[in-house]
């Protein structure tokens, strides 16, 4: 697993940032959540999926160990956005990246492709 930089909340030019990744199920809301934990209301923060998909169960089951609930994240795709204005969209699938790279034909916005490994096609039970 690669080590990425820390987003830089001190910074007056990331205000809102995007993740982004194949189904907004597992690792884009897992990253939202974990940002907004750590940085409160000081930057905006929202995930979306190239697709909608189902919050996975297990997602929802590791995060609470971490005290964080996301049992109420609503999966949704790049369509769905309230706001389309960020600084920087952090991409974590190679299908996420290609959407987050079609939208700065029209914003100026950072994009970080960070290439994350999607658990869910991982088989078996949690203790293997």
């Amino acid at each position: 697993m690669t080590a990425h930089a820390p987003i830089d909340t001190a910074s007056s030019t990331v205000g809102a940032v995007l993740f982004c990744c194949s189904l907004n199920a597992v690792r884009s809301p897992m990253a939202e959540s974990m940002l907004k934990m750590l940085h409160g209301h000081r930057i905006y923060v929202q995930s979306a999926g190239a697709r909608a998909g189902a919050l996975d169960g297990f997602a929802i089951s590791v995060m609470e160990e971490l005290g964080i609930d996301i049992s109420k994240h609503q999966p949704r795709d790049f369509e769905e956005l309230q706001d389309d204005a960020f600084d920087l969209i952090i991409a974590l699938s190679p299908e996420a990246n290609h959407h987050a790279l079609e939208m700065t034909r029209t914003a100026a916005i950072e994009v970080e492709y960070w290439n994350t490994f999607d658990p869910t096609w991982v088989e078996g039970s949690r203790e293997e």
